[in-house]
């Protein structure tokens, strides 16, 4: 198993809620949520018994509906068809693929109040209409989200954790990395790029130490996740379909605005939100939304109406992007070593998005416009920064500020836009990040971080 920083999450729910609490761990298919659950029951407790509702036979369902007001005899049919004993207290029942069997997870109200064993539930697409239908949701539940490797995450996969403890040492202390070992983090990073964090991609880059099979295994998941739109989207299914099949392509273009309108003719936003919620609740996309006014709280002023669109994973964005192509693997060779002309910018937005996602921010954007240098000009200078989180700023006794971040994946960039932000919005900003494919540098409020430390803003 893969070291996962969600693991300390796990840990700090199983020492906080003391069985008061089950423990859903959601997050997209194939992003390693059984995994992570079964070795945590193999670590942290003496005993554990794992119900895979995808393929639990008809008779451990009928346990449920038998005996659904009979804990006591409902959990000794449980362990005699399991053939597990548990100890009381020291023990995990884990409900995997829960979204299956809805009775299931209603029946959590119950069991934790019984306070025998812990109880831990995973599952995708667990918030999606049909799986929640006809039962009332506990509210003795507790989330976490579950999302494919960051950068760290992936280093510490490659049996490189020194490197990312360098990685983080220098971005607290503001010291840039030798020059040899930044060229290190910066070829694993370009690798990253291609490879992305989904387990079975990482695992098969790993054993076969070329890209062959790590895209084939990325393949296996895209195909998965068009079935599954197919097969669970409802009425959403084909308007899902198309939004996730026109990403690669909008992301391609200079503004990154999703366009509706390329969709279909007059195509609106407000036709596509039920096919945009189930993307976002199957955690197959990452929503950014424009922020209209940049300020602590974006969400107050988020818009529903424009927002951009970004795969969970940007691995499989690399695959999705060239699955038309014969030559998609000699692409992403050619994309590692910088040997070919495509649109990496979209493939670094993207990549940054995932690892602000990773460390649980939620995604906004900000455009405007400058007015026009003079009179005779015919149009105002449009204006964008990529992104906007929420940091303590030094210098105001570590109180809330905005901050800007702006990702350029070439070394030659301007930074205009972030320049004008800091002035527009002066009393609102903190420090201003650049993440760009060069050297640590600071200047001021700003500091100019290697594209390799976003994992660590």
């Amino acid at each position: 198993m893969f070291e996962r920083k969600c693991y300390q999450k796990l840990l700090e729910w199983k020492t906080s809620s003391q069985g008061r609490t089950a423990l859903m761990i959601e997050g997209a298919r194939r992003v390693g949520k059984t995994t992570l659950a079964e070795k945590f029951a193999e670590a942290e407790y003496d005993a554990h018994m794992v119900i895979d509702f995808s393929i639990a036979s008809a008779e451990v369902k009928r346990v449920f509906e038998s005996y659904s007001d009979d804990i006591d005899t409902l959990l000794r049919m449980l362990q005699l068809q399991y053939g597990v004993e548990l100890p009381r207290r020291k023990s995990l029942v884990i409900f995997d693929e829960v979204q299956r069997f809805p009775k299931a997870r209603e029946m959590v109200k119950h069991l934790v109040a019984d306070r025998r064993f812990d109880y831990m539930e995973t599952g995708s697409l667990i918030s999606i209409k049909k799986n929640v239908a006809d039962i009332v949701i506990p509210s003795e539940e507790d989330r976490v989200h579950l999302r494919p490797m960051d950068f760290e995450e992936y280093l510490w996969a490659l049996g490189r954790k020194m490197l990312a403890e360098e990685i983080r040492r220098s971005r607290e202390k503001l010291i840039p990395l030798p020059d040899s070992i930044h060229r290190q983090a910066e070829r694993l990073f370009d690798e990253y790029l291609v490879v992305g964090g989904m387990p079975q991609a990482v695992v098969a880059f790993i054993q076969d130490g070329t890209f062959t099979e790590c895209e084939k295994a990325k393949r296996r998941i895209l195909a998965l996740y068009r079935d599954d739109i197919q097969k669970f989207g409802g009425v959403d299914a084909r308007k899902a379909l198309a939004v996730f099949d026109e990403i690669p392509g909008q992301l391609s273009e200079s503004s990154k605005k999703f366009k509706f309108s390329s969709l279909e003719r007059n195509g609106r936003k407000e036709a596509y939100e039920g096919a945009l919620s189930w993307l976002e609740e199957s955690h197959i996309v990452n929503i950014c939304r424009k922020c209209n006014d940049p300020n602590v709280g974006y969400r107050l002023s988020s818009s529903d109406s424009a927002m951009k669109l970004y795969m969970g994973d940007t691995g499989l964005l690399v695959s999705h992007a060239f699955s038309d192509n014969d030559e998609s693997l000699e692409i992403q060779k050619a994309l590692q070593f910088g040997k070919i002309s495509v649109n990496k910018g979209m493939i670094v937005e993207n990549y940054v998005a995932q690892q602000l996602r990773a460390a649980g921010r939620n995604l906004f954007y900000h455009t405007w416009e400058e007015p026009a240098r003079d009179s005779g000009a015919s149009k105002p200078r449009p204006r964008e920064i990529d992104f906007l989180v929420t940091r303590g700023f030094g210098d105001a006794a570590g109180k809330p500020r905005v901050c800007p971040i702006e990702a350029k994946s070439t070394k030659t960039y301007s930074t205009v836009s972030l320049d004008d932000f800091a002035k527009r919005w002066s009393s609102r900003v903190g420090d201003e990040i650049v993440l760009h494919p060069k050297q640590l540098k600071v200047e001021g409020h700003r500091a100019y971080f290697p594209l390799y430390m976003a994992f660590c803003i």
